[in-house]
């Protein structure tokens, strides 16, 4: 793609940003990268970008570069109706996003997984299948490596395995998986989608330009993945961890089955694999579907999932400290993620719960906890409402802290042999923390320092 005629102005100066605005200049087109902060580090983001030929602003945008812009390019993390964005909406400028430009530049096989929770469990799980069996695969979007960064590198043989949010598809314009993937829908970012309605129709847009010569694995347990599957342009392939299916994967007992027209075999047992926890049978049902839609073989699916590690910050098993298991689940950053990690403890658990205010309900996650919760340690912004809707519930063990270095005193204090200590917020992390990273590695170099 001849992009030597566009003047394109990228917004943000993340590594979204910086993938979009190092790709654009590579395509010739003309560059200048923005943030309306005004203390940004500008050499630093220079020297990150590591390519000439893009001019970074900050603060106000001169007049000069506004005109001649004919191209903008959104982070995921600027809302699609921001005032600057709704000026150039405004003019007729094409906006996309780093998904959608990557895309337009990329070849090859394309996987792309969404879902409310286990996107990336099951997108580095389905990285993994693929480059065991084709060797020539990426693992791009959401899950911290840009796509727009790897673009160019790809070819008609390899295969790029993508995790998408909602953010990002938003901005879509063509974009279209060869297989996709929505794993649940529940209830998030509605501080920024506003309404349930928009959301789900957010999330279903990853299937919106495939045809019947792709796939689509949805899970049959989520009422609106499953309401979808009757809408959906795309060949669909259900999971379920509650029922038999005619066709497609589904769980009885410790067993996983794969059906098609009535017809099933049994694949693995679940104990075959090293996750733990309802919710990564579900991803693990929905890896297997995916392996197959691309045409690998059963034998060479079920090796990479006896080999597959915990993803780092999901119900990830840290240490055993004074008889004591620690459990890092920071990426539960909504109440229905966190609820997987509750019910994935098999003993008495002190949570550690709280955050940034997303707009969400804690109803469910607090009937969730069903004995297994002895005390609940809450930070951040959301704790006197957290604690407010447990009480609600007839759950009164709730302590409050300033600080992570406070939780982990109060968990040492409080834990006995035998107990586990589960970070898993239902909060996203800002406000405290820059994201749920830096979050999860505080907790765990926390619990390392324990001394026994």
């Amino acid at each position: 793609m001849d992009m030597s005629q566009e003047r394109a102005l990228v917004i943000g100066t993340g590594i979204s940003g910086i993938g979009a605005a190092r790709l654009l200049a590579r395509k010739g087109a003309g560059v200048t990268l923005y943030d309306e902060k005004e203390d940004i580090d500008i050499e630093g983001i220079r020297g990150r970008l590591g390519i000439d030929g893009v001019e970074i602003v900050a603060g106000v945008l001169p007049e000069a570069i506004d005109r001649a812009i004919t191209l903008l390019v959104i982070s995921p993390g600027v809302p699609v109706d921001a005032p600057i964005v709704n000026r150039y909406r405004d003019r007729g400028i094409r906006i996309i996003g780093e998904i959608e430009l990557a895309y337009s530049c990329a070849r090859g096989r394309l996987i792309g997984i969404t879902g409310t929770n286990g996107k990336t469990t099951t997108t580095s799980l389905v990285g993994a299948m693929m480059r065991d069996y084709f060797g020539n695969a990426y693992v791009v979007g959401n899950i911290g490596n840009p796509y727009t960064d790897i673009a160019m590198d790809t070819d008609e043989a390899s295969v790029t395995v993508a995790e998408i949010s909602s953010f990002q598809l938003e901005t879509i314009e063509t974009f279209r998986p060869n297989v996709s993937a929505i794993l649940n829908i529940t209830p998030d970012h509605l501080n920024r989608h506003h309404t349930m309605e928009c959301y789900v129709e957010t999330k279903e847009a990853i299937a919106r330009f495939q045809t019947g010569e792709d796939y689509c694995v949805l899970n049959y347990e989520n009422e609106y993945t499953r309401d979808f599957g009757e809408r959906c342009p795309s060949r669909v392939v259900f999971f379920s961890s509650e029922r038999v299916l005619e066709n497609g994967f589904y769980l009885v007992n410790e067993d996983i089955y794969y059906s098609r027209n009535g017809v099933s075999q049994r694949i693995m047992n679940i104990y075959d694999m090293n996750l733990v926890g309802m919710c990564n049978i579900e991803n693990v049902m929905a890896a297997l579907a995916i392996g197959s839609c691309m045409g690998i073989p059963f034998e060479n699916l079920l090796k990479t999932i006896r080999e597959f590690k915990a993803v780092e910050h999901r119900i990830e098993f840290v240490a055993t400290k004074r008889g004591v298991d620690y459990y890092n689940d920071s990426k539960g950053t909504n109440p229905d993620a966190a609820i997987q990690g509750i019910r994935a403890m098999r003993k008495p658990t002190i949570l550690i719960g709280g955050g940034y205010d997303k707009g969400s309900t804690y109803d469910e996650w607090i009937e969730a906890f069903d004995g297994k919760v002895k005390k609940l340690i809450l930070i951040g912004q959301t704790r006197d409402k957290i604690a407010a809707c447990a009480r609600a519930h007839g759950f009164e063990d709730i302590l409050f802290a300033e600080s992570l270095e406070e939780v982990m005193r109060l968990c040492v204090e409080l834990s006995v042999p035998g107990d586990a200590v589960l970070l898993s917020p239902a909060c996203a992390s800002w406000g405290m923390f820059p994201n749920y990273e830096v979050r999860g590695k505080l907790f765990k170099d926390f619990v390392y320092k324990i001394e026994e």
